[in-house]
């Protein structure tokens, strides 16, 4: 009798060896169709798979999320069997899960997108004869024997330790295969291949070069279709062809992963940092800036030339070797130090908008998202142990506060210590606990990732999710107990002694460079009206109306709003409609009429027109829109 014991811990008892499949059917035939794998007694395993002792098992269903991946792993194995069905000299290597799908690297003739729909066509049959997956173990000589005439596969077993190696068969198909797999084909409805590119075998240049096919699956059409959607809107917002379209921003060979900010550009990273400036000012911070380029000493003191030497630019002057900054901490610990503090002074909240380099491979760079200069929205807060919880506590509000205006939601992940580290392991679990104490005060969920903190110290990250639903890292809050000893920082306490302060690292933005290209993708190019780089244009029906348009132009840049007048001898539909091409949130229409009455007529983006709106009320409303920093232009 097989005793097989379910999460909720009952018990069912088997009088032979069942399998997943007759586990799942013992229960409903509902459950059973939707049945992707298992997990036995913790590993995760098909449901061809007899279970022989008493056990522990939790069914994996469409519904899981572990099926996903399982799935996209079965569709690799279709898609090589079409293209082996097709492309009788193919030479398969490997064929992981990634993110959003899956791919498989193969030696062939040179395919294309055009080739897709043949080889889904392939696909298809193949899925519409429900063909089992079934695993086979044989023998590493076994294995060996059987892909004598497959080079890749025979080098990737030859790296096998000895013992059973594991195949899976489907039809007239066999692959090399850890597994698990969906019970048969049938279950990959819902596919599409994504795109072909360039591999080299086992990443090494001097190897064979392959041909990539990326794929994705699901389960249901839908999210297929979802899925494809989804694609297509962030095609749409991809914040590099936005970058050139509003004339934003531009990368340039002569500086590699160093961007260009245009003119509009700039009033778009002005308007954040003037946000960044007022929050900041009102949460207590000072501002201040630190050099480009410290010498080597420093950087020893700080433990970066020890640990993060590779991702710095370096240069000798007067026979002296000195880094460009990486960061900006040590900088701001020769502030701290430079006089005698008091415990009455601190906390002490000093931010700088930092400029620092760091050397990224030529193959890593994407845009603003990953680039070898930026600018860092960095603060170091030093403080007293007894203030780490309130001040945590006030960096999250603050974080909270300002990525609420940009209506982007997040999350919290708390790091702990990496196996490359400095400072004590008293140290260290002080600084991770000081962090544990504060996220729970704080009273948000939040996930543990082991090992995964900064060398010097424990951290908290904050991940934004953007309009699309997309997460990115972008705060940071992070304890040192560390630095201060390394600097010997001190302050003299209430016993008149000196003690060492605790410090806080934390960015909001991170990197500005980075939050910038998130905003333009999150807002689709269609900045709030605060944001925008052209808050307002000011379209003159006729030429006869040019130099009245310009009077209304620098009334209102007097009031600070950016402006601009198209003047083009062009039909007013047209500037209408170049104008909302740029995502100019108001677009004022200029008749006879209006200048006889001193109105203006206003066009918002989404359409809505309102006439004989007088200078006065325009200004009034547009100016406490700006002030409050709305996203919806909701006036007019």
């Amino acid at each position: 009798m097989i005793n097989i014991t379910f999460p909720d811990g009952t018990i069912k008892a088997f009088e032979n060896s069942p399998t997943g499949s007759d586990v799942a059917k013992s229960i409903s035939e509902g459950l059973a169709r939707n049945c992707v794998a298992m997990e036995l007694n913790g590993n995760l395993v098909d449901l061809h798979s007899e279970i022989t002792q008493d056990s522990q098992i939790r069914l994996i269903t469409t519904k899981d999320k572990e099926a996903l991946e399982i799935l996209r792993h079965s569709a690799a194995h279709v898609m090589a069997q079409a293209i082996l069905h097709l492309y009788k000299d193919a030479k398969l290597t490997i064929g992981p899960v990634v993110e959003d799908g899956f791919y498989y690297d193969i030696d062939m003739e040179p395919v294309s997108e055009d080739d897709f729909p043949k080889i889904e066509a392939e696909m298809k049959k193949i899925i519409k004869a429900k063909l089992p997956l079934e695993r086979k173990l044989v023998s590493k000589s076994e294995a060996a024997e059987f892909y004598k005439n497959e080079p890749y596969k025979l080098e990737m077993i030859s790296d096998l330790e000895d013992g059973t190696i594991s195949f899976y068969e489907q039809g007239d198909f066999t692959d090399l295969c850890r597994g698990p797999h969906v019970p048969h084909t049938g279950f990959v409805k819902a596919f599409k291949l994504m795109k072909v590119s360039g591999a080299y075998w086992r990443a090494d240049q001097t190897k064979a070069q392959l041909q990539r096919i990326y794929g994705t699956a699901f389960f249901d059409k839908k999210e297929l279709k979802a899925y494809l959607h989804f694609l297509e809107e962030a095609k749409k917002r991809n914040h590099r062809k936005l970058g050139t379209a509003l004339d934003l921003f531009s990368f340039h060979e002569e500086a590699p992963g160093m961007a260009f900010f245009h003119a509009k550009g700039m009033d778009v990273w002005n308007a954040l940092l003037d946000y960044w400036r007022e929050e900041h000012r009102a949460a207590g911070y000072v501002e201040t800036k630190t050099p480009i380029m410290l010498n080597r000493d420093l950087w020893e003191r700080s433990g970066h030339w020890e640990n993060y030497r590779e991702n710095m630019y370096v240069s000798s002057i007067d026979d002296f070797e000195y880094a460009i900054k990486p960061m900006n901490c040590p900088g701001g610990m020769l502030l701290y130090g430079l006089k005698p503090h008091s415990y009455k002074d601190l906390p002490i909240r000093a931010g700088e908008v930092g400029l620092v380099h760091r050397h990224e491979l030529s193959g890593v760079l994407s845009g603003l998202f990953r680039v070898r200069a930026f600018h860092q929205d960095d603060a170091h807060i030093f403080m007293t142990p007894d203030q780490i919880q309130d001040e945590i506590l006030g960096v999250l509000k603050l974080t909270e506060r300002i990525y609420s205006t940009f209506g982007l939601g997040f999350h919290l992940e708390l790091s702990t210590r990496p196996e490359k580290s400095i400072g004590s392991d008293e140290q260290w679990e002080m600084a991770t606990e000081g962090l544990r104490a504060a996220l729970d005060a704080y009273g948000a969920e939040y996930k543990i990732n082991e090992g995964d903190g900064a060398f010097y110290g424990p951290k908290i990250d904050v991940h934004i999710k953007d309009a699309l639903g997309r997460t990115w890292q972008c705060g940071t809050v992070q304890l040192d107990m560390s630095l201060p000893e390394r600097f010997d920082l001190t302050y003299i306490g209430k016993d008149g002694e000196k003690h060492r302060p605790i410090m806080i690292h934390r960015v909001v933005y991170g990197s500005i460079e980075r939050f910038f290209g998130i905003l333009v993708e999150h807002f689709a190019g269609k900045f709030p009206l605060w944001m925008a780089p052209v808050q307002a244009i000011v379209l003159p029906m006729n030429d006869e109306l040019v130099s009245y348009a310009n009077e209304v132009k620098q009334s209102l840049e007097k009031e600070g709003l950016r402006t601009e007048v198209d003047d083009r001898t062009e039909s007013l539909k047209k500037k209408v409609r170049d104008a909302q091409l740029n995502y100019i949130p108001l677009i004022l229409t200029i008749g006879g009429k209006e200048k006889d009455s001193g109105t203006l007529s206003v066009r918002t983006l989404d359409g809505k027109v309102k006439y004989g709106v007088t200078h006065k009320d325009f200004l009034d409303q547009v100016l406490a829109h700006i002030k409050e920093r709305k996203q919806e232009l909701d006036m007019f």
